[in-house]
């Protein structure tokens, strides 16, 4: 098996302030988080950005910016943008990172799926939140299709082949496998595809064993070995299928976009908190991991010196 790619997830669109206090916010907040996951062992952090007055999620393309240009100057992790962005943002607004920055790699969201947040509030039992958005964002998603059509997906596809920017295809749904298999014949995507299979999402899959295991025999009888995969899990199932994930030969992403805790009980103050969790297990199990260039070379990226920032 080759080194395993750990990616972290640094901020996300899910979380809200009042969730946690460690939650990166601030171009420089996420920006420090992204620096301390790669310094911990991550080869891929996945960048959304935020409001810094609010904590809202963000398509300032100013933000990006500053956050891009921040971790660049310090380090040569793998940068992948967000093309989910926020609930309720444009399709335009969502993919505009790609042409603006020309990333090594981006998140392409495979099919559309009830994205549900709307129990987080009664779940969590937040007496009081620090913004007024934070509550109405996450209800709302109870009346919420996050949408990603065929016709976004191709137009999606051919932002990336312009920018030649590698897709990170997001799998909520095994169906979501089959709309890829439909892409690459249809000449929108290139094999080997990098498959992301994403679990424990309401109105996604959950995360178990036998899912997992589901998801990964079903892009086999598309892709035959011409796919590459990796494994993130929301809230308390990140570590367990994440593990699993590095017993099967795929890879890993952990994050404060996908889980706020380090252990049980014990919320992660940094991203760098997940970070060196995963990669000790990797190494217990007798595995590699992958340094950036390492990553580049599995993924077949472009490299850092063809980005646009």
């Amino acid at each position: 098996m080759a080194k395993a790619i750990v990616t972290a997830a640094i901020t996300g669109s899910i979380h809200t302030p009042s969730m946690s206090p460690y939650l990166p916010i601030t171009p420089e907040q996420i920006a420090e988080n992204a620096i301390g996951a790669y310094e911990a062992g991550a080869a891929i952090v996945h960048i959304h950005v935020r409001d810094p007055d609010t904590g809202k999620p963000s398509s300032d393309m100013n933000l990006f910016r500053e956050v891009l240009t921040r971790i660049k100057s310090r380090c040569d992790v793998i940068i992948n943008t967000t093309t989910g962005g926020g609930l309720g943002m444009t399709t335009e607004e969502r993919v505009k990172a790609v042409p603006t920055f020309k990333p090594e790699l981006a998140s392409f969201n495979a099919g559309s799926i009830n994205f549900g947040l709307f129990d987080i509030p009664d779940r969590m039992k937040i007496e009081e939140w620090r913004y007024s958005w934070e509550r109405p964002y996450l209800t709302m998603t109870e009346d919420f299709i996050f949408p990603n059509t065929f016709k976004s997906l191709k137009e999606f596809a051919k932002t990336f082949e312009k920018n030649d920017t590698k897709p990170e295809a997001e799998i909520y749904d095994t169906a979501m496998i089959n709309n890829v298999a439909y892409l690459v014949e249809q000449g929108y995507l290139k094999k080997p595809v990098y498959l992301q299979f994403v679990l424990g999402i309401m109105g996604g899959m959950p995360a178990s064993v036998k899912n997992l295991e589901f998801l990964y025999e079903t892009a086999r009888r598309n892709f035959g070995d011409d796919f590459i995969w990796s494994v993130c899990a929301a809230g308390r199932h990140q570590l367990p299928m994440c593990t699993m994930a590095l017993t099967m030969g795929g890879n890993v992403r952990v994050g404060m976009e996908d889980s706020l805790y380090a252990s049980k009980g014990v919320m992660a103050k940094s991203n760098s908190d997940q970070v060196e969790r995963i990669v000790r297990i990797a190494r217990e199990l007798g595995l590699g991991v992958a340094a950036p260039d390492e990553a580049r070379e599995i993924l077949g990226l472009k490299g850092l010196d063809k980005v646009s920032w």
